[in-house]
């Protein structure tokens, strides 16, 4: 019964180390193309942040799409067209930035400083609901304090902090990237008959 309690986690762990095996070239292409975005973006900032302006865009206008379809499939429900404006709003709005390149450029770059504001308001209050728990708190204070800052030179000089968000997001691009690459390899090498090896660890 124990040895029953212990080998069912270890199998569903063990399914999910063989889904990633079979996988793992999504993780690889994936990595891959990420670490290529974000060397693009650090050698051409402008182009990088074209290219995410219309992925923010397209996004937008999907997602309203998809609403749409949502609200219309599911009429019979209360509340049913308020999804459909909101899916309306959106479409219109990502059709629009998709048509004018410079209006999503800065709709990405303000998005990006209120993302950047929010993030620093939440490591301070992590830092005041933690303070008396651990030590050194005061670096949470610091980086919210400082992403507060970075959010808030971004919203009153865009243009000029344009290249800084796009150098922030290849940074995060390139790191992630290599770590899925990391992840990749691992996979691929993960043992085949993922239930003897854990029957083979079991206890005597």
């Amino acid at each position: 019964m124990e040895n029953d309690k212990v080998v069912a986690p270890a199998l569903a762990s063990g399914n999910a180390r063989a889904f990633c095996k079979r996988t793992w070239w999504v993780f690889l292409i994936g990595g891959l193309a990420s670490v290529a975005f974000g060397l693009l973006a650090i050698y051409d900032p402008g182009v990088a942040l074209f290219v995410l302006a219309m992925y923010f865009a397209a996004t937008i206008m999907v997602d309203g799409v998809f609403n749409i379809i949502g609200a219309v499939q599911h009429r019979e429900k209360d509340g049913w067209w308020l999804m459909l404006l909101i899916g309306l709003l959106g479409t219109l709005l990502g059709v629009y930035a998709l048509l004018n390149p410079p209006v999503s450029m800065a709709a990405l770059i303000y998005l990006v400083a209120f993302m950047a504001i929010l993030l620093g308001g939440l490591l301070i209050a992590m830092g005041r609901k933690l303070g008396d728990a651990i030590q050194r708190e005061w670096v949470l204070y610091l980086c919210g304090a400082l992403s507060i800052l970075w959010g808030g030179l971004i919203l009153f000089q865009p243009a000029q902090n344009a290249v800084s968000v796009v150098y922030f997001i290849a940074s995060w691009a390139i790191a992630t990237g290599a770590l899925r690459i990391f992840f990749a390899m691992k996979a691929k090498n993960f043992a085949d008959n993922v239930t003897q090896k854990i029957a083979g660890s079991e206890p005597a």
